[in-house]
């Protein structure tokens, strides 16, 4: 128990008093890192799956919305203990901390079995509601049949993954994410191919495969995000973190759960609604052809991809944000939050001018198709020149999340793939055939952006100056 005080005391003065940019920075990397190979491996099952053809390739852009409300749930939960465990371990209430910890993990164990039963009881009725139609939906079956099952991992990991960066310890969750995803990657030919040629098309050395198609690469999927669950939870058992996970932590009244749910909502709103927004997208895209659901769901994942830096530059200020916040330190929350801007516009300034100038060449690696590659080339080159405005629309997001001013931040996440996407998805089309689909989502990026500043504005002219801490409750 001692030696586990010391622990907590010596994280509580790391993440209060070491430089801001140095803390974020050194929280950030890993987490970077593990958003990019998850990322990678997404990608991976979009690059490997459309060598099946074009039908196979929009079925993995159908089932996207399935993960889109798997994700909703777990960071629902992830997000929401992880912030009130960084401010509760910023106030030192540790033991507190575990009881939030451990209620969210059970609870995401338990959403994640009920997603598993409903979705393969009822797999033909959401998938053509989604957007299946009749040649894609066999496919659609044969993936999303194993991403139901790993809905119990996927939804426990982001609670395991947010609590652990909560407590500083990102490196750990670095580990767990990118061992699982390099695993998906590698695994992934083998699974969906039949033959590989190991030296190119022409080669004489031909490694067998399994030959299981679209379904070879959900079983990688699911077979990831079991390793991922697994490493993460391993540092829970091996009590490396501060947070103690227990059936007997549990907490035994409903408020604590409340208060996670609660605390989460912004994640709940901004996944539930890139559900809904992936379901418009499809449906709209379908009307256009099976090239076009092809096309986006090629755009979505590559700018998903690049974005993902962002939102690991937020995850590595939200706990930083969160610890200052709760220690009352609100100038290492301002610099935070500066730093988080400007290094998060730089990132994606750069990968948004190659994304642009490279288009048609990045989409071709994924399909070779020209239809698939027109469409995709225009989508993705808007989408990219609104990339540098998520160091806004994150960062903003997550501020205001990770202080716990929920009603602000449910609010700023519902509006990039909700308030601002769903009219754009649904009038632009109309307005604009084809183009209105390739740019409603830029269309939104900008509109979030312009919505995001006004509230940033707000909350630091509210946030009390260090000289008077006593003024805004933690």
């Amino acid at each position: 128990m001692e030696q586990k005080t010391e622990l907590a005391d010596e994280q509580y003065n790391k993440m209060v008093n070491t430089p801001v940019w140095k803390l974020i920075t050194k929280l950030a990397i890993p987490t970077i890192t593990s958003m990019l190979v998850t990322s990678l491996y997404n990608m991976a099952d979009t690059f490997f799956v459309s060598q099946l053809g074009t039908d196979a390739s929009a079925a993995v852009g159908i089932v996207f919305p399935i993960m889109s409300i798997i994700q909703a749930c777990g960071f629902t939960l992830g997000m929401g203990s992880g912030s009130l465990v960084s401010i509760r371990l910023g106030q030192k209430r540790n033991e507190e901390a575990s009881v939030i910890s451990s209620t969210a993990f059970f609870a995401a164990l338990g959403i994640g079995i009920l997603i598993t039963i409903f979705g393969n009881v009822f797999a033909s009725g959401v998938l053509s509601f989604i957007g299946a139609g009749d040649t894609v939906l066999p496919y659609a079956k044969d993936y999303a049949r194993y991403i139901f099952w790993g809905a119990p991992f996927m939804c426990a990991s982001f609670v395991l993954n947010n609590d652990l960066r909560a407590e500083g310890k990102a490196f750990f969750s670095m580990i767990a994410l990118t061992i699982g995803g390099i695993l998906n990657m590698i695994l992934d030919p083998f699974f969906i191919f039949t033959e590989l040629p190991l030296f190119g098309a022409d080669s004489s050395i031909v490694l067998k495969g399994f030959g299981l198609g679209i379904s070879g690469a959900a079983i990688c999927t699911l077979l990831t995000q079991f390793t991922s669950f697994w490493l993460l939870f391993s540092f829970y058992l091996r009590r490396k973190s501060i947070c103690h996970i227990s059936v007997k932590n549990v907490a035994k009244t409903p408020d604590v759960l409340g208060k996670v749910v609660t605390t989460g909502l912004p994640s709940l709103a901004r996944q539930g609604l890139a559900s809904v927004a992936s379901i418009m997208l499809n449906k709209t895209a379908a009307g256009f052809g099976v090239s076009a659901v092809a096309a986006m769901a090629i755009v979505g994942k590559i700018v998903m991809f690049i974005a993902s830096m962002m939102i690991g530059i937020g995850q590595g200020f939200s706990p930083v944000s969160g610890y200052n916040y709760g220690a009352k330190r609100y100038d290492r929350v301002r610099k935070a939050y500066v730093f988080l801007v400007i290094s998060g516009a730089c990132f994606m300034s750069v990968f948004a001018v190659i994304a642009v100038i490279f288009a048609p060449q990045i989409i071709r690696a994924f399909r070779d198709d020209p239809e698939v590659i027109e469409v995709g080339a225009v989508a993705l080159r808007w989408q990219a020149a609104f990339l540098p405005l998520h160091s806004l629309i994150v960062g903003t997001n997550m501020l205001m999340q990770s202080t716990r001013h929920i009603k602000q931040a449910t609010f700023l996440s519902m509006n990039r793939q909700g308030v601002y996407f769903i009219p754009a998805i649904l009038l632009l089309p109309m307005m604009c055939g084809l183009l209105g689909v390739e740019i409603s989502q830029a269309v939104a990026d900008l509109l979030s952006t312009l919505t995001a500043i006004p509230y940033m504005i707000w909350f630091f002219r509210k946030l009390p100056n260090r000289e008077r801490p006593d003024a805004l409750p933690a």
